[in-house]
């Protein structure tokens, strides 16, 4: 099952905001999530982004593939560098044994 990590938009018309959730890819934008693991308000000044760092890097490192504005979200989070960091320490551990 490929598992994506992307926006539900909610929110009233012309006013949207953001879920950052856990979904299967195939399932469509709105649709049913595996797990909700952030917030993002666009329209805020600046804008909000509230994620839960724990829950977004252990379904990064077991292969969820974020969209192209989420990667943007985590990036600027730091959440893309400490998924980056712990995989190279995995790395270093395994070659050690």
């Amino acid at each position: 099952m490929p598992v994506r990590l992307r926006l539900k938009r909610m929110g009233s018309k012309r006013n949207p905001h953001y879920r950052v959730v856990v979904a299967d890819a195939r399932v469509p934008r709105d649709g049913k999530a595996i797990e909700e693991v952030g917030y993002y308000n666009p329209k805020a000044d600046p804008p909000q982004v509230q994620l839960k760092e724990d829950r977004v890097v252990h379904w990064l490192l077991t292969g969820a593939q974020p969209t192209e504005t989420v990667r943007s979200l985590l990036h600027r989070a730091g959440i893309l560098a400490r998924v980056a960091e712990i995989r190279r320490q995995q790395r270093e551990a395994r070659s050690q044994n």
